[in-house]
């Protein structure tokens, strides 16, 4: 039986909620994706300083992980964040460090790096493999 359930740490911006679901659904064929959003979630991770954030953010995806059974956690970053106005290949940077955080963490899931550019294309970004859809 498939997986349903994705999850994802996104930025909170509305803007990047939807492309974000469609990629998971299609990639991954999920039915549903659970988001933990927090403001430039990319940055945050990739710093990794504001602890008390961070084990919220890992809470919240061990329980998709635990009781949705999701297999996969994407770490988003996006074009024209609020809380984080850097360029895209920072922001990529920052993804990349941050799914290094995010593995530390263990959970039972895939941790995949996505980003979302100023057209709403969501973009594959990882340490492993870049690719586009």
């Amino acid at each position: 039986m498939p997986n349903k359930f994705a999850a994802a740490i996104n930025c909170m911006d509305g803007r990047v909620q939807e492309p974000v679901i469609r990629y998971l659904v299609k990639t991954l064929s999920v039915k549903y994706v659970d988001m933990v959003t927090e403001p430039g979630p990319d940055k945050l991770l990739s710093e990794n300083r504001k602890k008390a954030v961070i084990r919220e953010l890992k809470r919240k995806a061990r329980i998709s992980c635990d009781k949705h059974g999701s297999r996969v956690l994407a770490v988003v970053g996006h074009h024209d964040c609020a809380s984080n106005p850097a360029g895209a290949k920072k922001h990529q940077q920052q993804v990349k460090q941050a799914l290094e955080t995010v593995r530390r963490w263990k959970l039972p899931v895939e941790v995949i790096g996505l980003w979302v550019n100023g057209q709403g294309k969501v973009e594959r970004v990882d340490d492993r493999k870049t690719k586009t859809n």
